[in-house]
């Protein structure tokens, strides 16, 4: 894992507390990460907790010219190794399931050629619509490897599958990726 560098999407779930400890999982074993946070993401977890955690400033915005004269998802996309994003809402989902890039983490991703992870959280209900099994299908057959929600106890008080996978979980297949890359 020793510097790579990995880019964590972070988008506006609550299980993006959990994003924290991957990220900091990820730092110690010698990754350099940066983090794309959507802008719902920020309603659930602070930027400063992740460019604390990565010693980088998190990106948010598609139009930094002083930091991305390129533009952003381009630079970012080129020096990424990987790409997971966790939490993966049923709206991110969506998006790049259907090719939509109406922000830097949906851009991004579209710009992005190597390996990419999702990791979806979602209530058990949203999780079982056949409208979100069509893009998760969909995103496995174009490729993006899904690491799949468990069952457990879900932010609307009810036990259900929906529950973002654990940071060891998803930690453990980033690791499979970045071996399968030497």
């Amino acid at each position: 894992m020793t510097d790579t560098e990995i880019l964590i999407g972070v988008t506006g779930g609550i299980a993006a507390y959990k994003t924290a400890y991957l990220v900091s999982q990820l730092v110690q074993q010698g990754g350099r990460v940066s983090v794309i946070m959507t802008s719902s993401a920020h309603e659930f977890i602070g930027a400063a907790t992740f460019a604390a955690l990565t010693g980088r400033p998190v990106c948010d915005d598609s139009f930094d010219a002083q930091q991305y004269p390129l533009g952003a998802h381009i630079t970012l996309a080129q020096q990424a190794s990987l790409l997971c994003v966790a939490p993966a809402t049923a709206n991110f989902l969506a998006k790049a399931a259907q090719g939509i890039a109406d922000d830097l983490l949906s851009t991004t991703y579209l710009a992005f050629g190597g390996p990419v992870l999702f990791a979806p959280a979602m209530n058990s209900e949203m999780w079982s619509k056949p409208a979100v099994q069509r893009n998760v299908d969909q995103l496995r057959h174009d490729g993006v490897t899904i690491i799949d929600p468990v069952a457990g106890w879900l932010s609307c008080r009810q036990q259900g599958l929906g529950r973002m996978a654990e940071p060891e979980a998803i930690l453990e297949e980033i690791e499979r990726v970045v071996a399968s890359l030497s």
